[in-house]
């Protein structure tokens, strides 16, 4: 159970997430989820519990289900149709995610909104539709470009309202704050960015009717969580976590915080 987003409430516990993106076929992603369920011991003897989830593509979620039974880490997918049936050709629905055993499902990603044209209004009804059917939304948000601190946090509050509004009443979501500038870079966002804008978020999240965390992704990677001090709730992972060591590395240092 999370907390509500109180001053004076508990920190949410740890969570870290990976999406896999399309960078592997189907083979190489059952042979991922096979070491990452590896980790089973090593999340055991963590000094505090992390969640970990992952989301790796449509066709492997039945094999993630699989794999990852009894593991205690999470999967899920990373899009929904905002429909829960009907005419719409090569969709996926809530419902159906859910009847593959997916618990989270990543949301407004900056690459659906370049490549597919999403909207803050598309956001809005597929946090709908996640939150009806039992699903936690991964929202991804963030500015598109590198304007200046003001900037950053309006465009990002504007996203994450809008995301907000979709969501049921007293539905867990979790927040992932990805300045687009960072997304595959060299470096993550500065950290004195990120505290602020987090700090802003954290807001927006107490204005709503939602168990909410918030974790940082855009070249996240070991160092990044501590060197953010305690501004976020964890990391949403791509690349680094190819390799399942710097996963672990990263879960370890989020419970040694």
């Amino acid at each position: 159970m999370i907390p509500e987003n109180s001053a004076s409430a508990v920190r949410p516990r740890p969570v870290v997430g990976v999406s896999l993106k399309l960078y592997f076929g189907l083979a190489r992603t059952r042979a991922w989820l096979a070491e990452v369920a590896a980790l089973r011991d090593a999340l055991t003897a963590l000094p505090r519990p992390v969640d970990l989830f992952v989301l790796p593509a449509f066709p492997a979620l039945c094999d993630a289900r699989e794999l990852l039974a009894g593991t205690g880490i999470g999967h899920g997918a990373q899009d929904v149709h905002w429909a829960e049936s009907g005419a719409w050709t090569g969709a996926v629905s809530a419902g159906m995610l859910a009847e593959t055993g997916a618990r989270y499902v990543e949301i407004g990603h900056a690459e659906r909104r370049r490549h597919f044209g999403e909207t803050d209004e598309t956001v809005a009804a597929k946090t709908r539709a996640a939150t009806r059917a039992g699903l936690i939304p991964v929202v991804c948000a963030g500015e598109r470009r590198a304007d200046g601190l003001a900037d950053a946090i309006g465009e990002t509050l504007t996203q994450i309202r809008a995301a907000l509004s979709g969501a049921a009443p007293g539905s867990e979501i979790v927040i992932a704050y990805e300045p687009v500038s960072a997304i595959g870079a060299r470096e993550p966002a500065p950290a004195h960015h990120v505290r602020a804008v987090a700090e802003a978020i954290r807001g927006a999240l107490r204005d709503h009717d939602v168990r909410g965390r918030l974790i940082y992704g855009g070249t996240a990677g070991p160092g990044t969580y501590t060197a953010l001090a305690g501004a976020v709730d964890g990391l949403f992972l791509g690349r680094l976590a190819h390799d399942t060591e710097g996963l672990r590395k990263v879960v370890e240092e989020i419970a040694a915080g």
